[in-house]
């Protein structure tokens, strides 16, 4: 599907494609793109659009490299859903003097925030890389968004875990523990991932200089990109942190369960260990030998029922004074 917008006023505004008139467009968003669509783009920019297996690749020279006078640049993005599990893929930025391509295979949500926000707010937006700039501030303001709802949903699972070895604790619950561990260490590995391609794209904007030699960012972009890099460094910190606690609140969950699980051995052992003596008053006095005076006494039954019950109650009350139980 294309997307096109045009800046007025300072606003993006978005444009209606019926007639496929690209050229005045200064933001084109290629989201999941037929082979139509990209021929459309690219007979009206003049540019080669890159595949998707092309923005798959992890070389640098693949995912940073100047061709027909167009920069192209491809960073990790989350895309952050509720309903289902966080994806991440590979986003493409073509920057042209005058406007901005983008091409994904999947929905960040960051796109969407920043054309609405573009739209309300004025905001000089005149050139393929001014629009680049705004729009990985937008990036990363998601994907701080999203450490900070980690961060708060890693507080909730860490009281969860420790409720659960208490008394009134549910065994049962450890197992949803563990899976929402599992997709927190799933989520935070994403984001970590697509800072690091950030961080690189943002750095190579700040050191790189066009064929004449000149730097590609003015002067008040370049103060812009560095403010972005340092929040992107900030970012990477948190990242790391939540990444030790993800660890630590794993760590603590294999705890819990095997806390338990010795209690449940505990219990077991403590049961056959009380019940092993009256076992064996009763194993004795069930053999089959004919000289065994006990049996010709009147008492002796209640004597071995008294005996059973003393050589259990002895050893529950030796454990429940050592507070073994």
């Amino acid at each position: 599907m294309i997307t096109a917008f045009a800046t007025r006023a300072e606003r993006l505004e978005r444009l209606d494609l019926s007639d496929r008139h690209l050229g005045e467009a200064t933001w084109i968003d290629l989201s999941c793109p037929t082979e139509a669509e990209e021929d459309a783009v690219e007979a009206a920019l003049g540019i080669d659009i890159p595949t998707r297996e092309d923005m798959q690749e992890i070389e640098v020279s693949s995912r940073i490299y100047r061709e027909k006078g167009a920069l192209f640049l491809t960073a990790q993005v989350v895309a952050s859903h509720e309903a289902r599990d966080t994806e991440i893929g590979p986003v493409t930025f073509v920057v042209l003097p005058k406007r901005l391509v983008t091409v994904h295979y999947h929905h960040p949500g960051s796109m969407k925030y920043f054309a609405d926000w573009a739209a309300r707010h004025d905001t000089p937006l005149a050139s393929g890389l001014a629009i680049l700039l705004a729009m990985l501030e937008a990036v990363v303001d998601r994907l701080a968004d999203i450490l900070e709802g980690e961060a708060r949903r890693h507080d909730v699972l860490s009281t969860a875990i420790f409720a659960a070895h208490r008394p009134s604790g549910k065994a049962e619950t450890l197992p949803v523990v563990l899976q929402r561990i599992g997709r927190a260490e799933d989520l935070n590995g994403k984001v970590n991932e697509s800072l690091g391609t950030l961080l690189r794209l943002v750095g190579y904007l700040v050191a790189a200089s066009d064929p004449s030699g000149s730097p590609v960012l003015a002067a008040a972009e370049k103060a812009t990109a560095h403010v972005l890099l340092e929040d992107i460094r900030s970012l990477r910190e948190v990242a790391v942190v939540q990444a030790d606690k993800v660890r630590f609140l794993l760590d603590a969950t294999l705890g819990v369960i095997n806390i338990r699980q010795s209690d449940v051995i505990k219990i077991f052992s403590v049961v056959a260990f009380v019940f092993l003596p009256p076992t064996l008053i009763a194993s004795i006095y069930g053999m089959n030998f004919v000289h065994m005076p006990e049996l010709q006494w009147v008492w002796g039954y209640p004597l071995a029922l008294l005996a059973m019950v003393v050589s259990a109650v002895v050893p529950y009350l030796l454990f429940k004074w050592k507070k073994w139980l």
